[in-house]
């Protein structure tokens, strides 16, 4: 599950859906789970409730279903004043300031919401009794440049170490979903051993390889954004304001890299089918065929943000507004930071309706038949 901050709301969607399309909702479909940015905290709730796959959704659901901007980061006039205030200082009075701000928000509300909903030892328990294989969140240091796979799995699973790409074995905390979540620019960096991590979706040059370097031979992915080719191209004359700016920057970080990983990862797949394996064998590559299935928005998310965006509370529609972000071409930047319900029921809603739309290619995909029962859902 990629990464996009409140859009990471239609991931929620898809699983509600794929909950209904299982035999025994119960059973977890996907027993290693790979996160990044708001994706990660997505796994992680998987991880952690994965002993029964339905109760994990039910409460991911009633968490997106019911958000407000609070519950993530500090959004009430005090606390986006004191924000705005500190970097106002740093810009005119830089260097007089020994302090900078870290960030344009804080999200220690986000650090209360986790340690309060998730308990990380039920990610071990899982994996000991079979319900969980593994489980991996990604982070960017912003040190080393390293993008770095945190994971727990089970016995015999050892780390690997690729150019700018690395993974480390460890417990799993409510600081390494803290640290995949941070936006660049918008949350504070979190320290994790020797080094400071940002956003997991930051020079992530290879968004599929922790699920294939932890054993899947199968990769359903969720995206946040719409991966169509035919996209109509819109005329625009004006010059872009800030927040449109940051918006695109923010796509080319959560979105465009997946899109490459996904062509790439389907040219290897159609080289290896003509080559036979034991001339595979001979050459000593331990390269084997990975099925993917991808679900993505079948509309475009930005202009869902934008219709609500009047959801956000004043201070940060104040802050926004400034940039350009409550406009329709800042609907970018917006749908990031817009955790108020009218627009997370609008993308779950989005997300289920695109999975029932492919009902028969994600049964094929999970290798389940027929037509199992509705479950209702308890948000």
């Amino acid at each position: 599950m990629s990464g996009g901050g409140a859009r990471a709301a239609y991931q929620v969607g898809v699983l509600a859906a794929v909950r209904e399309l299982l035999p025994d909702p119960r059973v977890n479909p996907f027993p290693i789970l790979c996160g990044t940015s708001a994706g990660a905290i997505n796994a992680a709730a998987l991880g952690v409730y994965s002993e029964d796959f339905g109760d994990a959704v039910d409460n991911l659901l009633h968490i997106w279903r019911n958000f407000e901007a609070g519950q993530v980061y500090r959004a009430d006039p005090l606390g986006i004043g004191k924000t705005g205030a500190r970097w106002l200082m740093a810009l005119m009075f830089g260097w007089a300031v020994e302090r900078y701000p870290k960030s344009l928000l804080d999200n220690t509300p986000l650090r209360e919401l986790l340690s309060d909903k998730l308990d990380f030892s039920r990610i071990d328990r899982a994996i000991r009794r079979g319900a969980l294989y593994a489980l991996s969140v990604t982070a960017s240091g912003y040190t080393s440049g390293d993008s770095v796979a945190f994971f727990e799995g089970g016995d015999g699973m050892e780390p690997w170490k690729r150019m700018q790409r690395a993974s480390t074995r460890t417990p799993l905390k409510v600081e390494h979903l803290l640290a995949s979540s941070a936006l660049p620019f918008i949350f504070p960096a979190v320290k994790l051993n020797r080094e400071y991590f940002g956003d997991g979706s930051m020079r992530q040059l290879a968004p599929m390889s922790p699920a294939v370097h932890l054993g899947a031979e199968r990769i359903f992915i969720v995206g946040v954004g719409r991966m169509s080719e035919h996209d109509s191209r819109r005329r625009g004359d004006g010059y872009p304001s800030l927040a449109q700016v940051a918006g695109h920057a923010l796509a080319s970080i959560f979105l465009d890299q997946l899109m490459i990983d996904i062509e790439q990862l389907q040219r290897v797949n159609d080289i290896l089918g003509r080559v036979p394996p034991e001339v595979m064998a001979q050459m000593g590559l331990p390269l084997r065929p990975i099925e993917t299935l991808v679900i993505a928005p079948s509309e475009r998310l930005d202009d869902i943000a934008a219709r609500h965006v009047d959801a956000l509370p004043i201070g940060v529609r104040t802050l926004l507004g400034g940039i350009g972000g409550t406009r329709r071409a800042g609907g970018g930047l917006a749908s990031y930071l817009l955790f108020e319900k009218p627009f997370t029921r609008a993308l779950i809603d989005l997300g289920y309706r695109d999975t029932l739309a492919r009902a028969d290619d994600v049964r094929a995909f999970l290798g389940v038949s027929g037509e199992p029962p509705m479950t209702a859902s308890r948000s």
